[in-house]
């Protein structure tokens, strides 16, 4: 009979999935969304393919996010709070998936306005997921506990996404200081989304007692 997946296995799954992520959401977001808020049209007409691989990308990003989601329940499944991270992680990717439903309509707009409309809807959509996302950091780093300094970071990094998720519908000036929340956000989500990747792949789930039978 095969022995039953150890934590340390768990971690290097999620730890892979969260590079798979990494690297997704940055061809997706940086080469594919900026090119369609720089230039429409050209960015629909002249290069397609790269706009459907950009949505591909994004749908990437939701099938690891479950395996993350998943993983980390799995590594953590002692933690009482462990269940409930996953939820909100999920949350976020239930609406991740819904905001991808509006991308294919660029690729039979016809109009700059058209296409910046709904580039802006994807990511009103998405902006509201990252507000669970930003719940399930500050639980994981509740959940890690340790090393600290990543604990912390993921911890600060979820609570940036619910500030930014929130300032984005209070504030009518919001996009006078969009460059300053961006920065934050940026800044504490890679350092400890990233530095947490890390570790899993590194030393995670050695520490942690396998669950019980």
């Amino acid at each position: 009979m095969n022995a039953s997946p150890t934590p340390r296995k768990f971690a290097i799954l999620a730890g892979v999935s969260y590079l798979v992520i990494f690297f997704a959401a940055i061809y997706a977001n940086f080469v594919v969304l900026e090119a369609l808020l720089n230039d429409p049209l050209d960015t629909v007409n002249n290069h397609h393919m790269s706009v459907r691989l950009g949505i591909l990308a994004f749908l990437l990003t939701v099938v690891f996010d479950v395996v993350v989601a998943w993983a980390l329940y799995q590594m953590y499944k002692e933690h009482h709070l462990s269940g409930l991270s996953a939820y909100f992680r999920l949350m976020h990717a239930v609406i991740m998936g819904v905001a991808i439903y509006v991308l294919p309509e660029v690729l039979i707009s016809d109009s700059s306005e058209q296409i910046l409309a709904l580039v802006n809807r994807f990511n009103i959509i998405w902006l509201i997921g990252l507000f669970f996302f930003g719940i399930h950091l500050i639980l994981l780093g509740r959940i890690l506990g340790k090393p600290k300094v990543i604990a912390v970071f993921l911890a600060i990094a979820g609570v940036m996404y619910m500030i930014d998720t929130i300032a984005h519908f209070v504030q009518p000036n919001y996009n006078d200081h969009a460059d300053i929340f961006l920065a934050v956000v940026a800044v504490c989500s890679i350092v400890g989304e990233l530095s947490f990747t890390i570790w899993l792949l590194i030393k995670g789930g050695k520490n942690v007692a396998p669950a019980k039978k």
